[in-house]
């Protein structure tokens, strides 16, 4: 073949990703069926979770959807899971599929609603510490009633929009121009380079304070997490009985959490502290003056519309009147027909965030599979299920934590209820045990999972965005800035499952 052939076939394999990255990819795809024949599935297995995470960490140097995707094909075609069993874990997350594919461009037609109120916030509130209290507060209330995806949508929305707006600014632009692409730096004036950098630092805080909030307030309520709906169904709670017999761990690590993040502020460890430049605020400020001043009545119909629609969307996902996807596509639908957005075009940019993400969500169910069919977490499982009385207890809370740091945490709550179950229904555990273990189970997949952004869905939502790379916000970077917050909840967690259950 022509030599020039051969490196254009190299050069075009994940395009601009670096050649040291191609090369690990290819070393993988080239392991694992030689580790499959030779060390066996169980083995290989672990592989891959390990290699997939990896590709996780790596987003900022290429989308993890593709290598992702190239390791999950690999998988299939080398029988460590199948077609089948993929398209089932996808079946049984559709509503996640449907939440993302809708809810997401529903969130993205409000954003001026939410540029709005959040500049009006982030303009009053000159405390970072009060700010910071504020979006995780906000973000663990919202995710006790509403989808932690939803609300991270929300996080993200107005990220970009702030961004965005000092970006064009800071490239020696208006904060008006709308052709403006906030992607590159290229145009950044050597006087802003500071004040950017600063600014992306700020709005990591802030951003990682509110995906943390989404796991304080995720696990008290029936509804705030998946898993705690399938957990709820499974022992026949009502949403106030689910709320009771959680409170004991719930309350005290909301208020652990809420407190980590005030300190973490005051003394700026982990790469939090960093306070909003002034320019920015100027930026910021006349912004928000030039919009109140220029807005006309259509701008002010719109805006109301949105506020209609926030209303609806709030009430509509804490009543359950529909699935969560379902609710999404109402909101598009009233969003875009009363503010006369019924151009194709324009209606097709609200879709660009999300499908990327539910198609690498749909990878990882493929990882999930193999996870499934090889029983890789059997040993950790039976080893728990061996232990008796209060030290079983606690160590259901650790190893659903240590599972759902590295897998997803519906996954791994979905085992461990049906085997307790399992249990209780032979006559093994009585229904004491059966609460208490429930109770470790749904702290232990919510809490730790905070720890990397593959145990969480919203902190992989974040992490793949659009908004993590202009922030800077990695895999490494999320995992360090969790850090504190993982140590804190957890061990506030395993104590209150010990003591109070």
């Amino acid at each position: 073949m022509d030599q020039n052939l051969v490196r254009a076939f190299a050069s075009n394999f994940l395009g601009n990703a670096p050649l040291w990255y191609k090369k690990v990819i290819v070393g993988f795809l080239i392991i694992n069926p030689l580790l499959f024949f030779t060390g066996g599935p169980f083995a290989a297995g672990w592989a891959l979770i390990a290699e997939f995470i990896f590709t996780l960490a790596m987003a900022l140097k290429c989308y993890p959807l593709q290598p992702g995707g190239l390791l999950a094909l690999e998988a299939i075609v080398i029988g460590m899971t199948s077609p089948e069993t993929v398209y089932m874990e996808a079946r049984n997350n559709f509503e996640v599929i449907l939440l993302l594919v809708f809810m997401v461009a529903g969130i993205y037609f409000m954003k001026n609603l939410l540029l709005f109120v959040f500049t009006k916030l982030l303009l009053h509130i000159r405390s970072k510490v009060a700010l910071s209290l504020v979006f995780s507060g906000t973000a663990a209330f919202l995710s006790a009633f509403l989808d932690a995806l939803t609300v991270t949508a929300v996080l993200i929305a107005v990220g970009i929009g702030f961004y965005s707006v000092y970006h064009r600014v800071a490239s020696g632009g208006h904060h008006s121009h709308s052709d403006h692409d906030h992607s590159y730096d290229d145009k950044v004036t050597d006087h802003s380079r500071s004040d950017l950098e600063q600014f992306r630092a700020f709005l990591r805080s802030l951003l990682m304070h509110g995906a943390v909030g989404t796991a304080l307030g995720g696990v008290c309520t029936l509804v705030g997490e998946p898993q705690n709906l399938l957990i709820a169904e499974k022992m026949g709670w009502s949403f106030l009985h689910f709320f009771k017999v959680m409170a004991p761990v719930s309350m005290p690590v909301l208020f652990a959490g809420l407190l980590t993040c005030a300190l973490l502020e005051v003394f700026g460890w982990f790469g939090y502290g960093a306070k909003l430049p002034q320019s920015v605020r100027s930026v910021l400020l006349e912004y928000d003056q030039e919009q109140d001043e220029k807005r006309s009545p259509a701008d002010v119909a719109e805006l109301i519309i949105q506020s209609i629609v926030a209303v609806f969307l709030v009430v509509g996902l804490a009543l359950h009147l529909a699935p969560v996807g379902l609710i999404g596509l109402t909101v598009i639908v009233l969003q875009t027909a009363f503010n006369g957005v019924v151009d194709e075009h324009r209606i097709g940019h609200a879709f660009q965030e999300a499908l990327p993400f539910t198609a690498l969500l749909v990878v990882f169910f493929a990882i999930v599979g193999v996870i499934h069919e090889q029983h890789l977490f059997t040993p950790i499982i039976d080893a728990v299920l061996a232990l008796q009385g209060q030290t079983r207890t606690v160590m259901f809370f650790v190893a659903n934590g240590l599972l759902s740091v590295i897998s997803d945490n519906v996954f791994v709550a979905t085992v461990y209820i049906n085997e307790v179950k399992t249990a209780f229904d032979a006559g093994n555990i009585s229904r004491e045990e059966l609460e208490h273990l429930a109770v470790a189970i749904n702290t232990g997949t919510n809490i730790p999972s905070v720890g990397t952004p593959n145990g969480q869905a919203a902190f992989l939502f974040l992490l793949t965005s659009a908004l993590a790379p202009l922030i800077r916000l990695s895999y490494g970077k999320m995992v360090i800035m969790a850090l504190p917050y993982t140590i804190v909840m957890s061990s506030v967690a395993l104590l209150s499952v010990w003591f109070f259950n």
